[in-house]
């Protein structure tokens, strides 16, 4: 049989972990002192015990410990301590700050940012894209608040809100905070920083006449829908080219009010986008404070906001987010992160490849090879080049004489 070209003398494990400066995860543990009192289970060995759970699909602690005990002889190279157990992986999820896990996702994604983002939208709308959504995820227990009506049996679910910023041109967050699933969408507002020139895009959880205007003098950008029962008054009708999407019905000035405890303080001044959407057979309104822009764009950059929910989906059906490791919301957030950052690491091999995979099919061939010797890039690239040039072998059976 010949010999086969994607040998390699590192696991995809191992390449999927070289990924990280490690220059960059001393200054994070140092920055958070997360090994302080760590037993010897270090910030590093609970990265990659968690890694391994998010791209082995693991639900449990016993799974993870089971998982590596039976990888004897395959994990040198990963520069593991410590082979987790059961209640040093527990303990570490329990009492380790999830702080120092944000830090080295934040620290990854500027490494590679270069290599994920394609800067399409921001060519095209010179401004740099963002998008504010969130998601919630459902907890068995619970240990955060969650949304809806307290069921018949009175055994109540928790669960968790994760509020994100993602730059339009890439395919990962660049912020990340959680609340109880509870919580209104809009507390998220002032833990992002708007950078002036940016242009920003969000539903209408984000409802705010005066962040809208403090948004404008601070000379930030955005776009979102207006709600159906706003009250507004109409300024001016802008004329409709010809050449511009032809769902736009209406593009024209209006003020919004300013109220404070029921009084009107003064008005802010917006775009108002009226749009029918033929494919769904809808009217939308959306409404910007962008001038110099075709009314058709709005509505189009308002359909980016579909990448963030790609991401979400992708998340939740990729990673183990159903259930989790422990029933704290110290290793919840933990277990959130390292998935994050799991997705992170495939979404960097992704960018490199010229073959299309999609991000679903790459995530199972991590799972299924995580610790075969291949070369990750190299196979991806060609994956029948050995089969197709290599000799049919029949292996004997086990009756086979």
């Amino acid at each position: 049989m010949s010999k086969s070209n994607h040998f390699f003398g590192q696991s995809v494990f191992g390449q999927l972990v070289s990924l990280f400066d490690r220059v960059d995860i001393s200054r994070a543990v140092k920055n958070h002192g997360s090994d302080y009192h760590c037993k010897g289970f270090s910030t590093w060995d609970h990265l990659v015990t968690m890694l391994f759970s998010s791209l082995a699909n693991c639900n449990s602690l016993r799974e993870i410990a089971a998982g590596f005990l039976g990888l004897k002889g395959k994990t040198e190279h990963l520069g593991l301590g410590k082979l987790p157990k059961r209640s040093t992986l527990s303990d570490a999820n329990k009492h380790r700050t999830p702080l120092v896990f944000e830090e080295i996702y934040k620290k990854l994604l500027v490494q590679h940012r270069d290599s994920i983002s394609d800067s399409r939208l921001k060519n095209k709308f010179k401004k740099e894209v963002n998008i504010i959504d969130s998601t919630s995820i459902t907890l068995f227990k619970d240990i955060l608040k969650s949304v809806g009506r307290k069921p018949k049996s009175g055994k109540e679910k928790g669960g968790i809100k994760v509020h994100t910023v993602l730059n339009a041109d890439e395919q990962v967050p660049n912020l990340v905070w959680f609340s109880d699933a509870s919580k209104n969408d809009i507390i998220f507002w002032e833990q992002i920083n708007f950078k002036p020139g940016s242009l920003y895009v969000f539903d209408k959880g984000y409802v705010d006449h005066w962040r809208y205007d403090k948004l404008t003098k601070d000379d930030v950008f955005f776009v979102t829908r207006l709600k159906d029962n706003a009250c507004y008054e109409e300024l001016e009708e802008l004329e409709i080219d010809d050449k511009v999407d032809p769902g736009v019905m209406r593009d024209q000035w209006i003020e919004l009010p300013l109220r404070e405890n029921g009084k009107i303080k003064g008005y802010t001044r917006v775009r108002r986008i009226a749009y029918w959407d033929d494919e769904n057979q809808r009217s939308f309104e959306f409404i910007s404070n962008l001038a110099e822009i075709d009314p058709g764009q709005i509505a189009e950059l308002y359909k980016t906001r579909w990448k963030i929910e790609l991401l979400f989906k992708q998340l939740k059906q990729n990673f183990p987010l159903k259930y989790f490791l422990g029933d704290n919301e110290n290793a919840i957030v933990i277990q959130i992160w390292c998935s994050m950052i799991a997705n992170l690491l495939l979404t960097i091999i992704k960018s490199k490849l010229k073959r299309g995979w999609s991000f679903s099919s790459l995530v199972s061939f991590a799972r299924i090879h995580l610790f075969n010797y291949i070369h990750l890039i190299n196979f991806l690239e060609n994956p029948e080049k050995d089969w197709e040039n290599s000799e049919i072998f029949t292996a004997p059976t086990l009756f086979s004489g």
